[in-house]
């Protein structure tokens, strides 16, 4: 872009310095500024991919993909990334001196191509999610445009998000535990959405620890600890609630019609998402809105799960197969006219990633938000971000930079850097 944009102001100066009127040597310079204050939409045109490299800390997997015209794109992959450094090392050589603009081509390629191994769902998707994040990023940072202009521009400026209380770091709430966290969350973050999970192995009502059948003790403790957050916080407030799919069909249909006087936003996962068709009664007996998706991978398992009558469907970008493959889950989703209300639990370069996408479809309903981001100090210095962009009163607002919009702080990385796994090498 800066190579054209030189040449033809050398041009334009060379053919100001041969006019014989005075007053055009000074046509160079305006015509240079003219031209650097205007938007140029055309792209470099010949970047190319150097090299792929990464990092891993905790359940996140971080890729910097590396280009010749010294800017590079990041993504973020989750959950599904243990052990995949080489699988990362083995994709990213097939982008070594692409053009990264091709990126719906580059992903339908390593999809296919991983056809016999693994590329259906699990560690490879989560490794193609993240590099097709990070073409997107590079791409954006390439033309000066933010991701959600690459998608096809956006509804809103801004995304709603619920806060993960994260309540089960405790060993066993109790309502009072339930209420409380409801309070702080509203009190100190002004949230007006949240979520609390419902799963609980040391529930000592348990009949043991592979019964997934909940025994009267367990339903009657589920619906006390919702029923105090419905008291704590009122009518008004989105109440979310997660049993990531760790119970039967017989328990999920008994709680979903027990919690229905609370009024909840929707029951995530109460049985797990490998059976799609166990969905449908369960949807079809209760007014309580069922969610699913976070461990669902690329289309052909979403449009399984709305065939199937799920009232709310929830990818997670990091897994699912990136942020072009999350737009299309959701437009698939509007021609069910079910929202689509992501998971998400990266770093907040996965955070933003997602909002653009959010901010790209008419169904967005509201996007995940974690209580951690404000506890724990390592998730605001591993990245570098404008303030603005930070959570205020339960929205977070979509970046305009180019790209992304969210960087990494490297040096602050390497000190939570997962040990034995080579850093960015």
């Amino acid at each position: 872009m800066s190579n054209s944009r030189r040449s033809f102001i050398t041009k334009a100066a060379l053919a100001a310095a041969l006019a014989p009127l005075a007053p055009m040597a000074t046509f160079g310079r305006g015509l240079e500024e003219a031209v650097e204050r205007t938007p140029m939409v055309s792209p470099p045109s010949n970047i190319k991919i150097t090299d792929v490299k990464c990092g891993y800390i905790g359940g996140s997997l971080f890729v910097k993909i590396f280009s010749d015209q010294d800017i590079y794109g990041l993504g973020e992959g989750v959950d599904a990334i243990g052990g995949t450094y080489h699988l990362v090392q083995r994709l990213g050589r097939q982008l070594k001196g692409r053009s990264p603009f091709n990126m719906h081509q580059i992903f339908e390629q390593m999809r296919r191509g991983g056809h016999f191994g693994g590329g259906q769902s699990g560690m490879y998707v989560a490794v193609l999610s993240a590099i097709e994040t990070a073409l997107w990023d590079l791409t954006g940072k390439a033309l000066g445009l933010p991701v959600y202009q690459l998608l096809g521009g956006k509804f809103r400026d801004k995304v709603r998000v619920y806060c993960d209380t994260a309540l089960y770091r405790s060993t066993f709430p109790s309502p009072d535990d339930f209420a409380n966290a409801a309070k702080e969350a509203i009190k100190n973050w002004n949230f007006n959405a949240l979520k609390f999970d419902l799963d609980f192995v040391a529930d000592p009502d348990k009949y043991d620890r592979w019964n997934w059948t909940a025994s009267p003790g367990e339903i009657s403790r589920m619906y006390n600890q919702l029923a105090a957050v419905r008291e704590a916080v009122g009518p008004k407030i989105d109440l979310c609630v997660d049993m990531h799919g760790r119970y039967d069909h017989v328990t999920a249909q008994t709680i979903a019609k027990k919690v229905e006087p609370l009024n909840l936003t929707w029951l995530e996962e109460p049985i797990p998402a490998e059976n799609f068709d166990a969905f449908k009664t369960i949807c079809e007996e209760t007014s309580t809105p069922i969610a699913a998706g976070e461990n669902v991978y690329l289309g052909h398992g979403f449009k399984q799960l709305l065939d199937n009558g799920v009232d709310f469907i929830m990818p997670d970008l990091q897994k699912c197969g990136g942020l072009g493959e999350g737009q299309r889950i959701a437009n698939l989703a509007n021609l069910y006219y079910v929202p689509f209300a992501p998971h998400m639990v990266a770093s907040l370069l996965g955070a933003m990633a997602c909002a653009h996408v959010c901010v790209t479809v008419p169904n967005f309903h509201i996007m995940e938000w974690q209580s951690y981001f404000h506890t724990n100090k390592m998730y605001r210095e591993i990245v570098t971000f404008d303030e603005e962009n930070w959570v205020k009163d339960s929205f977070i607002k979509v970046s305009e930079k180019p790209g992304i919009g969210v960087d990494l702080n490297m040096e602050a990385m390497k000190k939570y850097a997962t040990p034995g796994v080579p850093f960015f090498e």
